[in-house]
């Protein structure tokens, strides 16, 4: 597999419907959360070019309602690579369709996605290919949280 075509950034939008909404027409945040792990798991996946699961999802803040009728742009990008895990920077941004069509950051979390292989068995996944010096510093970052992600499960392992 060649990694160098692998596109490590995915796109996906959405106008957000009545269906997804509460009776104050707020987006419920699951709705959105959901958005974000399949948009997670598109950019993964396809890296991978195998299935991927969710294994874990860094902190989640909204910074900004999303309403009914407001546009939501997921993206997701490839920043960090493990043996068999990827880990995948997620950002929402929202425009009000009505009013500004100003694109707004909403929320945004880090999901770690494990490759599977056929047998559902954790597979290894290809390097990331760092072309650029945001790549190098985005998967620096990505090593640095991997690693204090590590460090707190052996401090709980140890514990119990």
């Amino acid at each position: 597999m060649n990694v160098e075509s692998i596109e490590t950034k995915i796109v996906i939008s959405e106008v957000m419907m009545p269906s997804k909404a509460n009776v104050a027409g707020n987006i419920h945040g699951g709705e959105i959360m959901k958005l974000m792990d399949s948009t997670a798991y598109a950019a993964a996946r396809r890296y991978a070019q195998s299935n991927v699961v969710t294994a874990r999802v860094d902190e989640l803040e909204f910074h900004l309602p999303i309403l009914i009728g407001h546009l939501v742009v997921c993206t997701a990008e490839v920043v960090f690579i493990g043996r068999s895990s990827l880990e995948v920077a997620v950002e929402v941004e929202v425009e009000d369709l009505d009013h500004n069509g100003r694109r707004q950051k909403a929320l945004s979390a880090y999901f770690t996605m494990v490759a599977l292989d056929e047998n559902a068995r954790p597979k290894s996944v290809p390097p990331l290919p760092l072309k650029t010096q945001e790549s190098q510093d985005k998967f620096a970052e990505g090593k640095r949280r991997y690693e204090e992600h590590k460090a707190k499960k052996r401090r709980q392992l140890e514990k119990a």
